[in-house]
């Protein structure tokens, strides 16, 4: 698993394709079968119309034309009436072709809109840990480019796939009805492609899921690239990234290009069969104009030709929709394994709604660990009374962080429980227990969009009353007065605008105005001046009073005045109590807070 958060190593497949995979996509085209079912009649009305054609001439070329020279024939009016309804048929052919157009680009975009719907609902409530595995980019892929690429097969494919069947169907019949003979000369090249076909298969299929790996690996790399370009610049990486990047694009380049040579050889097989095959029709049916026993004529051989012709066609775009069925095929595989991946932190059957939150939070023999093996925490218990305020301190890795994951039930327990207000938290549901606490990060993420929105993010029925005083409490109103709209102020995205102060102000007005129950601050105060600290201390100040708070933190000053200092090492608390008692004891937290002092 771990193998796959790298942008240069290809993903692999958790399962092998299966038809199941083509029949569970089929739930998307009855969706809309109806339009599908009328798309189609008009394109089977508009082939029809259009096989007609070559009858119309043959019929002119053996009669009506024939016939011009006789004395009070009417074959003058007969060849006008001819021309207009073969005039008729291909007017009538462009409008079923335009209706049916019209109706599989609205079933196409609505396909694209489910599919993409779908996927990102599932993609919400995905663990942590799907996307601790995962370049982004690669994530991206699927929900965008993959998308578009299948809805298109699953509209009009099926749609052209059926309907070249069925033209062939057609035009043997119209080939039958004409001559029989002809019509096995002109059959006699199918065998030959077949076999070229189901040859080429396999290679087709490992060709575009490498196109598809490929891509994926460039698109991780591209967003990866996006993300650290102020990186980049700082260190001066832009040649390296450069090469890497061109090696990645070159690599798909490459893929794409075995990928189309090989698709690409089944159009010229199509075409020289055919051309053969139409060559050798000619020969044999002049061979045959006016033999004894056999039905031949310049009209027949006119219209065997031209279903010759018509014949190998849907051929060939059958040939093109196999060759992009294949394609699709890659996309599909990719598509359906991110929404079958298993949703680890769900509500159970029978969970119900926390009740409003009190504040005692209790861990009893929690052991927990990421990796299979590796253990975070062990036999973990501890009871943290309502109102209190708790600091968690310790060595980087030590698990401060999983105890708040754990709380806030973004991961499960390998084995005990936690428990607030004496309710499991695998017990309710998750929106009920989250919609309750609060949870500030080091780096808070900023949305695009106006200030108002980013501080409503957590709680859109906000009055404006609300938003504004929740802003004043970490002196948001300070920077957002200076700007040209106030809280309507549009900012980019990950808030490019703002200095990391700002951000981290804007967070903590959007935790405020939440209201939660139980109260997390994990780095907070990290990373800002000393003039935003004094602000965000007023800020926690107004969260801390009156609800239980989690607060990690490496610098130790901004905890001093918490009710309990709890020290994470080894998988559990090694010692807790106030900040004077924790220093009595002489003991884990005290050289940490000495060392610091010295340090200063």
């Amino acid at each position: 698993m771990a193998q796959r958060n790298k942008y240069d190593i290809d993903e692999r497949l958790e399962s092998p394709f299966s038809l199941r995979h083509l029949k569970r996509s089929f739930v998307y085209i009855k969706r809309h079968i109806k339009k599908m079912s009328v798309a189609f009649g008009a394109s089977v009305a508009s082939s029809i119309l259009a096989l007609s054609v070559p009858k119309i001439m043959e019929y002119m070329l053996d009669h009506t034309i024939g016939t011009l020279s006789n004395p009070g024939s009417h074959s003058v009016n007969e060849l006008i009436f001819l021309a207009a309804l073969t005039a008729l048929s291909i007017i009538l052919t462009i409008f079923l072709n335009r209706t049916r157009a019209k109706l599989m680009t609205e079933v196409g975009q609505d396909i694209i809109f489910e599919i993409r719907s779908e996927l990102f609902t599932h993609m919400q409530a995905l663990p942590f840990s799907y996307y601790d595995n995962r370049p982004h980019g690669k994530i991206l892929v699927r929900v965008v480019q993959y998308v578009n690429s299948v809805s298109n097969m699953l509209s009009n494919g099926i749609i052209d796939f059926i309907l070249e069947i069925i033209n062939i169907i057609v035009i043997v019949i119209f080939m039958l009805t004409t001559s029989v003979r002809l019509t096995l000369v002109v059959l006699a090249g199918l065998p030959v492609l077949f076999i070229i076909m189901f040859t080429l298969k396999p290679a087709q299929r490992r060709a575009w899921q490498d196109v598809s790996n490929k891509n994926s690996n460039l698109n991780a790399y591209a967003a990866e690239s996006i993300n650290g370009m102020r990186i980049t610049q700082i260190f001066t990486r832009e040649e390296k990234n450069e090469e890497i990047f061109e090696s990645l694009a070159m690599k798909g380049r490459r893929a794409h290009f075995k990928a189309g040579m090989i698709a690409n050889l089944m159009q010229p097989a199509v075409d020289n069969i055919s051309q053969i095959i139409f060559s050798f029709l000619y020969v044999v049916g002049l061979l045959w104009v006016g033999k004894a026993g056999v039905a031949v004529s310049v009209g027949v051989i006119f219209a065997m030709g031209s279903y010759s012709w018509r014949f190998w066609q849907p051929i060939a775009r059958l040939s093109n929709i196999y060759n992009d069925f294949l394609n699709t095929i890659a996309y599909l595989e990719r598509i359906f394994e991110t929404m079958d991946e298993p949703v680890l932190i769900d509500n159970k059957p029978a969970a119900y709604d926390l009740p409003e939150i009190v504040g005692e939070v209790t861990f009893e023999n929690v052991t927990f660990g990421y990796d299979e093996g590796q253990t975070v925490l062990k036999d973990l218990s501890f009871t943290i009374k309502p109102g209190m305020s708790v600091a968690l301190v310790g060595p980087t890795g030590a698990g401060k962080t999983t105890i708040v994951n754990l709380l806030s039930r973004f991961y499960d327990t390998t084995s005990g429980s936690v428990k607030i207000d004496g309710h499991d938290v695998s017990d309710v549901t998750l929106h009920s227990l989250r919609s309750q606490m609060g949870i500030m990060l080091q780096d808070s993420f900023i949305f695009s969009g106006t200030v108002a929105e980013n501080i409503r993010y957590g709680r859109l029925d906000a009055t404006q009353a609300e938003l504004e005083a929740a802003a004043a409490v970490v002196h948001v109103n300070e920077f957002v007065d200076k700007m040209e709209d106030g809280y309507e102020s549009e900012i980019k995205e990950n808030g490019g605008r703002l200095s990391q102060g700002q951000k981290q102000l804007l967070a903590f007005a959007r935790t405020i105005i939440a209201d939660p129950k139980i109260l997390i601050l994990d780095e907070a105060t990290s990373s800002i001046d000393t003039k935003t600290e004094v602000y965000v201390q007023e800020g926690i100040n107004h969260l801390l009073a009156n609800r239980t708070s989690f607060i990690i933190a490496h610098r130790l000053s901004t905890i001093r005045n918490c009710d309990r200092i709890m020290y994470v090492r080894d998988g559990g608390i090694s010692e807790y109590g106030t900040h004077d008692e924790l220093m009595a004891k002489k003991g884990d937290y005290y050289h940490m807070y000495t060392a610091q002092l010295l340090d200063l």
